[in-house]
């Protein structure tokens, strides 16, 4: 290495560890801050021990930032005509901001507007800047130095002197995947950094296609915006919606890295609160239920519970008999609809209107026909307590569930059949009910049924026999602990001095203060301050309903290519979905540079885009490697294990892709090669070396080696077949195969044949 770079580096790598030995102070004084706090204890008013509480939650969640950036704390440089800037012809560039005891800046966050130049200045557009220096790190030494030169005629002699490197993003995209994402903060580029920083208002729809970096965009666009929108955003919250949990893993680690650990992470089959959907849906069934009919399915469902009989209710009691007529119901249904409750909620209007009339009915057989208010109350509430006359009311207008709702309806063809649902979607929805006793758990729901229940909960309401038991079960545990304090206090002899109630309050245990994600989650009816939808084109018309109920706002991004739309239920255009709910007001960003996949693959991959539309245009591809993708037919599904085996190369990573009803054959044959294999969605298949997965489980993620199996099958097994097909064929970064017993779909004839 020549003398000057070898003293850049040394200049380099002191100013990082003087960063670093800030970066511990500030972890060490904010610990000190958190102990000292906790130390207080849950003593004092209820507005000390709020305040107390509201300092433990901002020094926890500030110590998570400390550390969550240890990995690549400063990133780059950027250096200044000495003309352009006044204050620093020198500012370096990281994850976070870092300043010293006198506020004088250490580190420049990325997300900073000072910051913008590293990721917008040009050769054409210098900004200012004549060099950007990227700085490679492993743990916390500078390993590497690149330097991108954007005005050589400012540089100074002992500048020109100390250049180095070569392009810091060709570097990067060369790596080794290891199974989960990384952010790209050190390598933003211009087209991505204009979407990353765009404004918080409206929604924005970021179209683009395979290896175009939009999830990591994404990604650190929320970064950006809670840098940007604290006070606004850390209210509200920031809720970032994946297509299934693998994926969800995947990215997982990519905002803490940049400092943010307090934004949910969920899938539109974890967004209902209590439900996590775990059921596999047939496709056809699931396109049933994503469709924005179901929504007056729903309601059809509702109503019909509100049973109107044409015959007479006769409530028998001991001496008479009551009877409401159909007018009766129908004049008290309607006063419950005129008071625009949900169900639940209207079902007291309901029931007080049939009270009432019972209740004169009841004083007529009794002789008591000039009650007074007084009396007539104490009649009324004898009345609600008998049991026939609640076994009457309850039959009439139930409480209801959302579950109980869709399991009442899905087990009932009946039922279905008066909600509006055809035979054929009859028999694709009609399922087993629950064996008597047991409560519907993970296995019950399927993710297309979470907007339905979330449908459901929006024409309920939130009363229901559940809460009103938890409710009452909540009061009777508060009045056993203060009957508890109230004994250990005569006991003790303290009971002049101090109040039970407030003894019991001491006594509980410490409360759990939740962050924002937290108290999100639990929250069905929580709006959130933005929204970011990845693979966006796969939601349905029933789950883009249930996510337009969590941002009133509409402050969105909205990120995907409809082109690799798979799902049947999923969006033929952007349009179609968006304009329901906002009527053309959103604007769209597009990312046309592919910096995942290989120019050698995506020229394969093109190909397939023309058979999912003659107008789509596949993204540019920065890089080439010289690796040819091939096809290899096979004899046999056996024989595709040892071919798998041989593809295993040192660190990467691999994905067989499999038609979704081959991945279990294809699992066994490839484990039975290569033991560690992993089959099916899930941790084991980010960090096993090879992953078996079909396309829906492998959409969003990225590996070193890809290989298709059965393409053909692939093509003909969905609706969106040749949607199908080009996703499986643009997760790799490096190496492509097909492998394939029946014959190649024409589209891949160009395949170097083994």
């Amino acid at each position: 290495m020549p003398e000057s770079s070898t003293g850049e580096l040394a200049r380099e790598q002191k100013y990082v560890a003087a960063l670093y030995e800030r970066l511990d102070v500030l972890r060490e004084r904010t610990r000190g801050q958190l102990d000292a706090v906790l130390a207080q204890g849950a003593f004092g008013t209820h507005q000390n021990r709020s305040e107390r509480d509201n300092f433990a939650v901002m020094y926890t969640q500030r110590l998570a930032r400390l550390w969550a950036v240890e990995h690549g704390l400063c990133f780059g440089r950027l250096d200044h005509a000495e003309e352009s800037r006044a204050d620093a012809s020198r500012l370096y560039i990281g994850r976070i901001g870092l300043a010293d005891d006198d506020q004088h800046r250490l580190l420049i966050d990325w997300r900073a507007p000072v910051a913008q130049p590293f990721y917008r200045a040009t050769p054409a557009a210098p900004m200012g800047v004549t060099r950007r220096r990227h700085l490679h790190t492993r743990g916390r030494r500078v390993t590497a130095i690149d330097d991108d030169l954007l005005d050589l005629d400012s540089l100074t002699d002992a500048d020109r002197a100390s250049l180095n490197g070569e392009a810091a993003l060709l570097a990067a995209l060369g790596e080794k995947r290891t199974g989960r994402m990384r952010d790209i903060v050190a390598t933003i580029q211009a087209e991505q950094d204009k979407i990353i920083r765009s404004d918080l208002n409206g929604m924005l729809v970021v179209q683009g296609g395979p290896g175009t970096g939009k999830t990591v965009v994404a990604l650190h666009r929320a970064a950006y915006l809670l840098y940007t929108f604290r006070e606004r955003l850390e209210r509200r919250g920031v809720l970032i919606l994946g297509p299934n949990p693998t994926f969800m893993r995947y990215i997982e680690q990519v905002l803490p890295s940049l400092g943010e650990t307090d934004v949910l992470l969920s899938t539109v089959g974890e967004l209902y609160p209590g439900v996590t959907a775990t059921r596999e849906e047939p496709p056809e069934a699931a396109a049933v239920k994503g469709r924005i009919a179901m929504a007056d399915v729903v309601a059809r469902a509702v109503r019909e519970r509100q049973r109107m009989p044409r015959t007479p209710v006769e409530i028998k009691l001991d001496k008479f008999t009551l009877k409401l007529d159909r007018q009766t119901l129908e004049a008290a249904r309607s006063k419950a609809g005129r008071s625009r409750r949900p169900h639940n909620q209207a079902r007291a209007v309901f029931i007080r209107h049939l009270l009432t009339v019972l209740t004169r009915q009841a004083a007529r057989h009794l002789g008591r026909g000039n009650l007074d208010e007084a009396d007539f109350a104490d009649l009324r509430e004898d009345l609600r307590t008998e049991e026939p006359v609640r076994v009457a009311l309850n039959r009439l207008w139930p409480y209801l569930t959302p579950q109980q709702l869709l399991i009442g309806l899905f087990t009932d063809r009946d039922r279905m059949a008066a909600a509006g649902l055809g035979a054929p979607e009859r028999d694709l929805l009609l399922r087993e009910p629950p064996r008597s006793g047991e409560k519907p758990g993970e296995n019950w729901w399927s993710a297309a049924d979470v907007p339905l229940l979330d449908e459901a909960a929006e024409l309920l309401g939130d009363i229901d026999e559940g809460v009103l038991r938890a409710a009452r079960r909540a009061e009777q545990e508060r009045e056993e602990r203060i009957a508890y304090a109230r004994e250990v206090l005569e006991l003790t002899g303290l009971a002049d001095i101090m109040d039970a109630e407030r003894f019991a309050e001491r006594q509980q245990a410490e409360e759990t203060y939740l962050t924002t994600a937290e108290r999100a989650a639990r929250d069905r009816t929580w709006a959130f301050g933005h929204v970011i939808v990845d693979e966006a084109q796969e939601l349905s018309e029933m789950a883009w309903r249930m996510v337009m109920r969590r941002i009133p706002g509409r402050s969105m991004t909205i990120v995907g290519d409809i082109a690799q739309t798979g799902s049947a239920a999923g969006a033929a255009s952007w349009a179609r979905v968006l304009d329901p709910y906002v009527s053309g007001r959103w604007r769209e960003e597009h990312l046309s540079v592919n910096y995942r996949t290989p120019a050698e693959l995506m020229e394969v991959a093109a190909r397939v885009l023309e058979l999912v539309g003659a107008d789509l245009k596949a993204p540019e591809s920065v890089r080439e490697t010289g690796e040819r993708p091939w096809a290899l037919r096979v004899a046999t599904l056996a024989e595709a294990g040892p071919v798998v085996a041989a593809e295993v190369v040192g660190e990467g990573r691999l994905v067989v892709v499999a038609p979704a009803g081959m991945t279990e054959e294809i699992g066994t044959i490839v484990r039975a090669a290569v033991p560690e294999a992993a089959t099916g969605p899930g941790p084991a298949a980010l960090d096993a070396p090879v992953a078996v997965l079909s396309v829906t489980e492998a959409k969003g993620l990225e590996f070193d080696s890809v290989i298709v199996v059965e393409p053909g099958r692939i093509l003909r097994e969905s609706p969106r077949g040749p949607s199908d097909l080009y996703v499986a064929l643009t997760r790799a970064t490096s190496r492509l195969g097909v492998v394939h017993t029946e014959e190649l779909p024409e589209v891949l004839n160009g395949l170097e044949r083994r």
